[in-house]
This record gives structure tokens, C-alpha cells and sequence, in this order.
């Protein structure tokens, strides 16, 4: 048979109602509580101090009084400072380590006696389960018939069991839920699952979260919802501080990162604090956390396990506890195989993984997106624009369509609907400002291909990691003779589409051999392109 064990500490103020027989008039709670006939207490564990032994004999005595049937076991603790949250919160804690729970009891913590420290440590000892069992809370009765009996109620911690909590909270989450996505009515599955788990991390945890997926998916207007959705549920109140990773190189990103003393390096006539520190208590977020060198990588991962950094030019450590979001377009972990990202930094920001998709993977989605742009558009510049309905159905049309690309996704998107707006007559969009934006991004689409085509040839040929370490000219200079040397039908006549201006200067031509010493620099050779 399961029984009923109460766990308590003896009250030197309520539990003190005199020593003659009128005390039976007051209410006490210890005494109080196995009072009730509906609660029948098999054992009481009492948690006393030493210089209230003679109250706690008279209090177990009246307890056997009113309820013969408990037993009763006392616990001596010595307390210096029962105001001390550390050292009241470590002797509970103890306790429950040290005491010997059947999980077949119902135990109840009473929390009605002691200081508001030693109450407040029960509670928390309590919700997570050291003390694994429900709170009782016991109090005076109405009236003189129950008064020394009083009144008592058991409280289940778990919060799901009440309609009212529960419901409020299923509300706070749907909100939170619907702030992440700036309000967009989003209808992809997949997208709001994800955003759901999102806001479940961002309320919960303060652990680094890595936003991945391509250009223009969204992340960094994302990471700055996560901060405000995080401040106001109070887990920081710092700044919310942003960088493009992208564009800090040498010096500088060491500089921008971390901060500088005074006399660093040369321009550094003052003392520079750095984003790392300038997000103390708040949030980094480090975008294209990709492109960050090797040596910035190593002290961003002490910056993030230890909270200190060395700035540039110091002796001494800075701290600065922040939180950390990172986005990236970028493989990362094709990135450290390459060796261009640290594996131990990836292991630490990839607790909290997160690949946001692409527009074109969410076409249900671009409709309540458009919507919002238009809104957004009308806000920013005061005057609302709209849209007629056959103009509406042959943007959406097409933005659904194979023909819509979206390489950048998002940027796309809103660059279209300002574009449109900008453009309409009297603040109403018609079908020729639509045929007008269908016709730019096609145009614009088919340009990046190109690029990205060419761009991926001389990847498939030298590899993705040589092909990084080219300059911008040699990788610009070397994918146009790979294009005209892939046209030629030989290596002279390549040489000759080449070099068809400084060969006329010359005595003696040899393109194929000019073509061919050329490719040599990149280990290339004409017949294997």
C-alpha cells in the first residue's frame, strides 16, 4: 500500500502557540495539517533545529494526539542563517540527495512553515524533482469551529494539468510562434515545425544556435526576432549586436571582434571594445560565421566556453558573457574536411541546428509573403499600396512557376514587391508593372546563371578548395580561356581566339605554347578541360 509522507520543517513562530491548553485554539500548521479526517498522513519527516527541541517535543506529542497513526522521525539540521538562500538551499539539497524516496509513497512538501527562503528553496527543490512528489500548502480556517484545523490544498506542479495554465501558455506559444515569423500566416508544414522548435530553443535555452540554408532564406531577420522574443522573456537584457563575417579580413576582424588597446597596431589611437564585448548580456550574431579566418575561429571558441578573450594588444583577459547565433550558406562540416573551418568550434555552435529553406521550397508560402511586403512597403514609405486582381493572380502565377528561380530567395521577393509599388499609378499595381518585374527578374536570373555556371566549371576541374584561393582576377581570367578552349576545336586555334591582338606584335607566334604555359600555372592542361 502506497502511503502518505509529508516532509516539513518545524515553525519556530507558527508552530509556537504557547504551552497551556489554549493553544489548541490557535492554529499551528504541523499540528493542524494531520487534523484532517480525508488526509491521513502515515508519516511525517520533521526538520528541526536544535535550539527548538523542546517546541518540537511538544509538537510531535500533539501530533500523536491527533493522529495516532503517524509516524513521526525528526531530522536535526544546523542552520547559521536561515535567511541565507546558498546555505538554506544546500542543506535542503542535501537532505534530498541523502534521503531514501519509495516511489510507491505519495509525498507531500509542506511549505507553509519556515522562513520565505526556506520555502521558496522547498518549492524549487520540489518542481525539480529532488523532492519528487507535490507541494501542500496549509492555512488558518474560517470561523472558530476551524480554526485550529485550518485549511490545506496540494499543488501539482505539473502545470499541464490546469485548464486555465495551460491555455494561457498554448496562447504565449502561438504568439511567440507567430512573432518568429514577423506575423506571416506561413501554411509549408515542414516551415512552421521547424519555427515551432525554434521558438521552443529561443525561450528555454542560452546555448549557441547555428541558422543555416541559402542567401536571402531569412536568417538574420530570424536571429533578430530570437533576440527580441528572448528579451522579452527576460533570458537577456543586453543589445542585440550584428556582423557579416564576410567582410572582416586580417587585422581588422581581430580588431572588430575582439577589441584593441590603445597603440595595438598602427591606427589604434584609442581603445576599442569590440562586438564581443559590446554584446555583453546580449546577443551575437555572427553571419557567414564561414568566412571567419582559422585564427579568429580559435579565440571565438575560448570567447564562447570560458566567456573571456584576449583583446588585441592586451595583457589581460576581457569577460563578456553573450549569446550566440550563427548563420551560414555554407557546408560547414564539407568546410572542416577542407580545412577551413575548426571541428571543435563546428561541435560547439551545432548544438542548435537549424536549416531554413529556400523560397522556392516553400511555394505555398510566397503568397502570405508577398502580402507582407506589400504591407511593409506601404508602412515604410506612408501610403498604402494595392494590387488588382488580375495583376495579383499573374505575379503569383509566375512566382510559382518553373520559370521563378528566387536565387535570393527572400531579397528577391521584396526587391520585386518595392519595385512594383515604387512603380504603380496612383498606389495600384496593374498587370503592366508586373509584366515589367516578370521580364527584369527573368533577365537577372538568367545572368546569375552564367556566372554560377562558370563559377561551378572550374570547381569541377580544380576542386572547390583551389579554386577558393584563387584571386578574383585569375579565377575571372581563367574561367574565359577555359570557355574559349572548351569552343576550340584544337590548342592553336584557342591560342589564336586568345592572343588574335598581341600575336599580330610579333615576330614568331606560338599561341599553343603561350595557351599552354599559361594553364601550367593552375596545373591544367587543354585536353582534360
Amino acid at each position: 500500500m502506497a502511503k502518505i509522507v509529508v516532509i516539513g520543517l518545524l515553525g519556530s513562530t507558527l508552530d509556537n502557540a504557547g504551552w497551556n491548553h489554549r493553544r489548541w485554539e490557535r492554529w499551528r500548521p504541523s499540528v493542524s495539517i494531520c487534523q484532517h479526517e480525508e488526509l491521513l498522513i502515515d508519516r511525517y519527516e520533521f526538520l528541526y533545529q536544535k535550539e527548538f527541541s523542546r517546541l518540537l517535543d511538544l509538537t510531535c506529542e500533539d501530533i500523536r494526539r491527533v493522529s495516532p497513526e503517524t509516524e513521526i522521525i525528526t531530522h536535526e539540521i544546523s542552520l547559521d542563517n536561515p535567511w541565507d538562500f546558498e546555505e538554506v538551499f544546500g542543506l535542503l539539497h542535501d537532505f534530498s540527495t541523502g534521503y531514501d524516496f519509495d516511489i510507491d509513497n505519495e509525498y507531500l512538501v509542506h511549505i507553509s512553515t519556515g522562513t520565505h527562503v526556506a520555502q521558496i528553496c522547498l518549492f524549487l527543490l520540489t518542481e525539480a524533482r529532488y523532492f519528487p512528489g507535490r507541494l501542500i500548502q496549509s492555512g488558518p480556517g474560517r470561523g472558530r469551529a476551524s480554526l485550529s484545523s485550518g485549511t490545506y490544498s496540494i499543488i501539482d506542479l505539473d502545470l499541464s494539468r490546469y485548464d486555465r495554465i495551460a491555455t494561457r501558455f498554448q496562447q504565449e506559444q502561438i504568439d511567440d510562434i507567430s512573432f518568429l515569423k514577423s506575423g506571416i500566416e506561413t501554411r509549408n508544414e515542414a516551415f512552421n515545425q521547424l519555427i515551432e522548435r525554434i521558438e521552443k530553443v529561443a525561450t528555454n535555452s542560452v546555448d549557441p544556435m547555428l541558422l543555416a540554408g541559402p542567401t536571402g532564406a531569412g536568417k538574420s531577420r530570424l536571429a533578430k526576432r530570437i533576440y527580441e522574443l528572448k528579451k522579452s522573456r527576460n533570458r537577456i537584457n543586453g543589445d542585440f549586436v550584428e556582423v557579416n563575417c564576410a567582410t572582416l579580413r586580417g587585422e581588422n576582424a581581430m580588431a572588430t571582434l575582439f577589441g584593441h588597446t590603445k597603440g595595438a597596431f598602427t591606427g589604434a589611437v584609442s581603445e576599442r571594445p569590440g562586438l564581443l564585448k559590446t554584446a555583453d548580456h546580449g546577443l551575437l550574431f555572427l553571419d557567414e560565421i564561414g568566412e571567419l579566418g582559422l585564427d579568429e575561429q580559435a579565440m571565438l571558441l575560448h570567447a564562447i566556453e570560458e566567456k573571456s578573450f584576449l583583446p588585441v594588444g592586451a595583457d589581460r583577459p576581457t569577460n563578456s558573457d553573450f549569446q550566440l547565433i550563427c548563420g551560414s550558406n555554407r557546408n560547414l562540416r564539407l568546410e572542416c574536411t577542407e580545412g577551413r573551418f575548426r571541428e571543435d568550434l563546428l561541435a560547439r555552435i551545432n548544438l542548435w541546428t537549424f536549416e531554413l529553406p529556400g523560397l522556392g521550397d516553400r511555394p505555398e508560402d510566397i503568397e502570405p509573403n508577398f502580402d507582407y511586403e506589400l504591407e511593409r512597403f506601404g508602412t515604410r514609405v506612408g501610403n498604402r499600396v494595392t494590387i488588382n486582381k488580375e495583376a495579383r493572380e499573374k505575379f503569383l502565377n509566375f512566382a510559382v512557376s518553373p520559370q521563378a528561380v528566387w536565387n535570393a530567395n527572400f531579397r528577391d521577393l521584396g526587391g520585386a514587391v518595392t519595385r512594383m509599388a515604387t512603380l504603380a499609378p496612383e498606389g495600384r499595381i496593374t498587370v503592366n508593372e508586373v509584366r515589367e518585374e516578370i521580364t527584369r527578374l527573368q533577365t537577372g536570373w538568367n545572368d546569375t546563371l552564367e556566372v554560377t555556371r562558370s563559377g561551378q566549371m572550374l570547381k569541377d576541374i580544380l576542386g572547390e578548395h583551389k579554386v577558393a584561393q584563387l584571386d578574383l582576377f585569375d579565377r575571372v581570367t581563367l574561367e574565359n580561356v577555359v570557355q574559349i578552349s572548351r569552343s576550340s576545336s584544337s590548342l592553336a586555334e584557342a591560342g589564336r581566339k586568345l592572343f588574335n591582338i598581341s600575336r599580330e606584335k610579333k615576330r614568331t607566334v606560338n599561341d599553343s605554347d603561350r595557351l599552354r604555359k599559361y594553364l601550367a600555372r593552375f596545373d591544367m592542361e587543354w585536353n582534360t578541360l
